[in-house]
């Protein structure tokens, strides 16, 4: 499979420039700063990936905010300064979000909608293209619905095409629906040029890894839920629960989630990239500060080891806080062992 040179290994920057407690200037300043970019460097970490929503870039006009990109600015020459590349992710874009609870998701029906979504895009590339060498850009994250194929599809292709006006090789990530399922790569047009990454998301099981979630529709707060794990006691578990949609097809119940398990599931998209001669990239995996330290230790060793088996880039979500924070005091007991897997 093609190589996505230079992001095999990172950590994604959440909930500072996206999905934020709240979108002020003194937020902007304070949750992540350079010296948070040289620890990163020190993990490892060869990239991160830097999400960021409308509203830092936007007024409700569509007009720009002058010190939004000011903020980007500084992400790229932090991570410059400590050889860390960036991709830049927008995470919402006006009119879109990939949570489920938002009214507002009429971006794939609404042309004006698309059109700030382009202005912003053009803007980042007129701005940013320069920074090719250590900068890609990823169009949108997690597109819900396979409703939305065929727009997304038509949108994102022009994307590209006004991107390519500023720089004809710089790194487009694109994702599928079902929240960048590795399994609908398939229904992504095929690559415009040789400059795009396909890019999924992994959190599976997902009754492991947001075990607890209050988002989660149908999730007990006080669930828990142990990995290593047989697929039976998942499954039981999801059935109890009531969450169907989470339950694993498996031949053999008294089999446990492993390192081949990551690696059989990818094989279908694995195939697509092969064939379509694109990198493959997973953009988020990571597991809830509801499950034990221990155990998202073990997960991450399985999913890390199936990465490199599959020479899979990737970044963890997330760095800091976001209910997934990598650096916060709860990981510290098994931080050492984690850094040296990313």
């Amino acid at each position: 499979m093609k190589e996505f040179a230079g992001y095999e290994k990172g950590v994604d920057l959440g909930g500072w420039l996206s999905q934020c407690s709240e979108y002020t200037a003194e937020h902007y300043r304070t949750f992540i700063g350079e010296g948070d970019f040289d620890v990163i460097a020190g993990w490892g970490a060869d990239h991160v990936r830097l999400p960021v929503d409308w509203q830092v870039f936007q007024r409700e006009d569509a007009s720009f905010i002058e010190d939004g990109f000011g903020y980007v600015e500084n992400a790229i020459v932090w991570a410059r300064k400590n050889g860390l590349r960036v991709i830049l992710d927008l995470h919402k874009t006006m009119g879109y979000s990939f949570d489920a609870s938002s009214d507002k998701n009429n971006f794939f029906a609404d042309e004006k909608l698309q059109g700030h979504f382009y202005a912003l895009w053009e803007e980042f590339a007129r701005r940013f293209a320069k920074d090719e060498d250590m900068l890609a850009f990823e169009l949108l994250n997690e597109v819900t619905s396979p409703s939305y194929s065929s727009a997304w599809n038509r949108i994102a292709a022009r994307a590209v095409q006004l991107i390519r006006n500023y720089s004809p090789t710089i790194k487009i990530l694109i994702g599928g629906y079902w929240n960048n399922s590795i399994d609908a790569l398939k229904d992504l047009e095929p690559p415009a040029d040789g400059n795009i990454v396909y890019n999924f998301h992994c959190y599976t099981p997902l009754l492991f890894t947001h075990q607890g979630a209050p988002w989660v529709p149908g999730m007990p707060e006080d669930f828990r839920l142990s990995y290593p794990c047989p697929f039976r006691d998942h499954n039981d578990a999801a059935r109890k629960l009531g969450l169907t949609d989470f339950i694993t097809p498996a031949a053999d119940e008294a089999k446990q989630y492993d390192k081949d398990f990551f690696v059989r599931s990818w094989q279908a998209g694995i195939k697509v990239c092969e064939e379509r001669g694109v990198p493959l990239y997973c953009g988020e995996y990571g597991v809830i500060d509801r499950a034990s330290p221990e155990h998202a230790l073990a997960w991450f060793r399985d999913i890390h080891a199936a990465f490199e088996e599959c020479g899979i880039g990737r970044a963890a979500w997330s760095y800091r806080q976001m209910d997934f924070g990598l650096s916060d005091e709860r990981m510290k007991g098994v931080i050492a062992e984690l850094i040296t897997l990313l």
